[in-house]
């Protein structure tokens, strides 16, 4: 962090020497906290912490504790969602609700503990948490899954209280030994001190003790004030392993007896296998069998190679059906014929028909954003094994019991019999949340005795991704004789991924994730109203892509906004100031952004700043872009970003998912998009699905602001708060508005 951290108290103006710490915490938690202690298998202690929502009516202390943390509770018995694990050996074992998949919960959530508990970071070791949506559930995301930059808000209170329940339980059982007042001892580098008798006994002695006395309520946690990990830049644990090769990720898995395969999907959305001629396959030395699916067919060899050629060798001839007919002018021209009416209420504020008459001026305008693919540089993997009692599979998921649900439904085996093997994930930006490549995986390996490494290639992946949607969004405001809006009427038409994901979340008609931010908006707007349409591109699948709403919604607000602040002849940051009064936090970050990104001072012709504002995931950023425009393509020079996540775990974490989610909104913001012709998908790998080079990034200066605010999340904000800043640059360095992405298509267009 080049400007280091800095300090939001009071709203005033933070600068880089001030860095007083915010003492306070806010109250505003949302979670609930159960916790009960039992001995572990094989002796020690073992501490379970429950995590219910809010809205669930659930006593402290229902938690209950026994047996291997890796098991399911008992039927009938209140499940918590993790487990802290101290054997007599002294060994600390987090039980991880989370998975890793680039973005550093492997770290930071072991801080929380460690903090607590009193012992070095390295003294904390991790398992992989099994499959059980009971144990391991988030309540913020409704189930156990990794995804909404949840993970330390999940994690903020409930790790901490943990850690300091495990704390006091050691020193009560440490004092009862030695017939003291707990007061009178301490804990301190895993273990417990008695300074007056000059006695101390490590946790792994007092394990055993500990695991017999009742679990203390109302464990005080401690102030931040006197936080010696929580807060400091601390090294990912996770990077040796990743550096010397040594990490596991899917992709890793090498099984006895293991065999490799390659599949060619329908090319066309919604076809199927007509037929497919092997005679030519199955000469290729290695080959060993293929699989002919539904839609699909998959070839078996000894190894990729083997595999891959004999794929290259298969006469295939696909159903086409009605999907071949689909193009983007039908999938955009269904959108803007569906914009037309209106759609489910998300807001409505005032009067916004009276306001719009009362108005001096209007603006109108229609923004467009197109399909994306994830593009994860870990391709859709899955090994598997299935036998006629019991299916394995290995795998790196952001659910792993929608994994064991998809294998259920292709087996019909017991979900008791399904064994999931959660590995480290090479980018999940929401593609790890589906499930259907585990359910083609297991399709194959019911044809297979062996276990079978199931791989798309890279071509397969971005051609059969589950897209980001398509979006079409109108929106206008009525200004006031200063410029101001006093009115405000903003329809969403797109697909509906909650509708599919979590169906009891789509209510009245409203996908609340396809209208975040644009539903909750900073700024003070008296007259809002903002409806949601649905429309289904047809066959096309959708899903998340790193923050859909909040990527989708901000890029059309905060350009949006610009161009109210263009239209009033009034400075962009100016503009939005005017409009902050009543949020403190965005308005602060705005300004630390400015300051930073050198707002106002002069540019050369053809360069150009632009600015955006966003509330999300409970964090608030301001992004400033500075971009140099020649002959159409574009050059970002310096990107400054100002973030205030509230309390925060490990700077060093925050900055590197808020430099990373930048890099990837530069991305989509200047290439990224899949387009349609013929029912497919005519991007198919680097070449034409285009990614940031390196010698392209430009640097991210990344100012984190002081709060003592709950915990944000932070791994997609980044992203979403990008892309307007980006376009509103381009603006600035050249006068073009660009409503719709990716920016390439438009500036060459131009």
């Amino acid at each position: 962090m080049s400007q280091g951290l800095l300090d939001a108290q009071n709203g005033a103006q933070p600068s880089d020497t001030d860095t007083r710490q915010v003492s306070g915490i806010s109250r505003r938690s949302f979670l609930k906290f159960g916790v009960t202690v039992g001995a572990a298998a094989g002796g020690g202690l073992l501490l379970g912490f429950s995590m219910p929502a809010a809205s669930e009516d659930r006593k402290a202390g229902n938690s209950v504790i026994g047996g291997d943390a890796n098991e399911a509770p008992q039927s009938g018995v209140f499940a918590p969602n993790a487990f802290i694990q101290i054997d007599t050996a002294g060994k600390v074992t987090l039980v991880m609700p989370k998975v890793e998949m680039g973005q550093g919960v492997y770290t930071s959530i072991p801080m929380l503990i460690a903090e607590e508990l009193e012992v070095p970071l390295d003294a904390v070791t991790l398992d992989h948490a099994p499959p059980n949506e009971q144990l391991f559930k988030d309540p913020l995301l409704g189930g156990q899954l990794t995804g909404g930059s949840t993970s330390i808000r999940f994690a903020w209170e409930p790790m901490r209280r943990a850690g300091a329940t495990a704390r006091v339980l050691l020193i009560n059982a440490a004092a009862q030994q030695w017939q003291v007042d707990p007061s009178s001892c301490h804990a301190q580098a895993a273990q417990v001190i008695h300074a007056a008798s000059n006695r101390s006994a490590t946790y792994g002695q007092l394990a055993q003790a500990a695991s017999a006395l009742p679990a203390p309520r109302n464990v005080p946690l401690k102030d931040p004030k006197d936080f010696k990990l929580i807060g400091t830049p601390v090294r990912r644990l996770d990077s040796p392993e990743k550096v010397d090769g040594t990490a596991q990720f899917g992709l890793d898995v090498r099984l006895p007896a293991m065999v490799y395969a390659a599949i060619a999907n329908c090319p066309v959305f919604g076809g199927t296998l007509a037929s497919v001629d092997d005679t030519h396959a199955k000469t290729i030395p290695g080959v060993r069998e293929v699989i002919k699916l539904d839609n699909a067919v998959a070839v078996i060899g000894a190894h990729t190679w083997a595999a891959k050629r004999g794929l290259q060798a298969l006469d295939i001839k696909w159903n086409e059906g009605a999907g071949a007919q689909l193009s983007m002018k039908r999938i955009v021209d269904d959108l803007a014929a569906a914009s037309q009416h209106g759609g489910a209420v998300a807001r409505k504020d005032g009067d916004v028909g009276r306001a719009f008459g009362d108005a001096k001026s209007r603006v109108d305008a229609v923004y467009q954003q197109p399909f994306l693919a994830h593009a994860t540089m870990e391709p859709a993997n899955a090994t598997v094994h299935v036998r006629g009692d019991a299916c394995e599979i290995w795998l790196g998921s952001q659910v792993p019991t929608r994994v064991v649900d998809a294998a259920v439904a292709v087996t019909g085996l017991p979900a008791d019999k399904i064994i999931v093997h959660n590995h480290l994930i090479g980018g999940g930006f929401g593609r790890r949340l589906e499930t259907d490549m585990v359910t083609q995986a297991v399709k194959v390996g019911k044809h297979v005795s062996t276990p079978v490494k199931v791989l798309w290639t890279r071509e397969e992946d971005i051609q059969h991704d589950m897209y980001r949607p398509y979006y079409y969004d109108t929106i206008s405001a009525g200004l006031d004789a200063n410029g101001k809006p006093i009115a405000w009427q903003h329809r969403i038409a797109g697909s509906s991924i909650m509708a599919r994901f979590a169906p009891p979340a789509f209510k009245n008609g409203v996908d609340p994730d396809a209208v975040e931010v644009a539903a909750d908006l900073p700024y003070d707007l008296p007259n809002q109203l903002v409806d949601y349409v649905r429309v289904e591109p047809h066959a096309v699948p959708t899903a998340f892509w790193r923050g859909v709403g909040a990527t989708r919604g901000t890029f059309v607000v905060e350009s949006f906004i610009d161009e109210l602040a263009a239209h009033a002849k009034i400075d962009p940051v100016q503009y939005r100031r005017d409009l902050l009064g009543k949020s403190p936090r965005a308005l602060n970050v705005l300004n630390v952004a400015a300051q930073a990104g050198n707002w106002g001072s002069a540019l050369p012709q053809g360069q150009g700043r632009g600015v955006s504002v966003m509330h999300a995931f409970g964090s608030f950023l301001a992004i400033v872009v500075e971009v140099a425009v020649e002959q159409g393509e574009v050059t970002v020079k310096r990107v400054n970003c100002a973030v205030d996540c509230g309390m925060f775990v490990n700077p060093n974490t925050i900055e590197a998912q808020v430099q990373g989610g930048i890099i990837f909104g530069i991305t989509g913001a200047l290439y990224s998009e899949i387009t349609i012709k013929d029912g497919r998908v005519e991007q198919n790998n680097f070449t034409d699905y285009r990614i940031l080079r390196i010698h392209q990034t430009p640097p991210v200066d990344v100012h984190i602001v002081k709060s003592g605010e709950a915990p944000g999340g932070i791994g997609e904000p980044g992203t979403a708060a990008l892309m307007p800043a980006l376009t509103n640059a381009i603006y600035a360095a050249t006068g073009k508005r660009l409503r719709q992405l990716p920016v390439g298509r438009q500036l060459h267009s131009a």
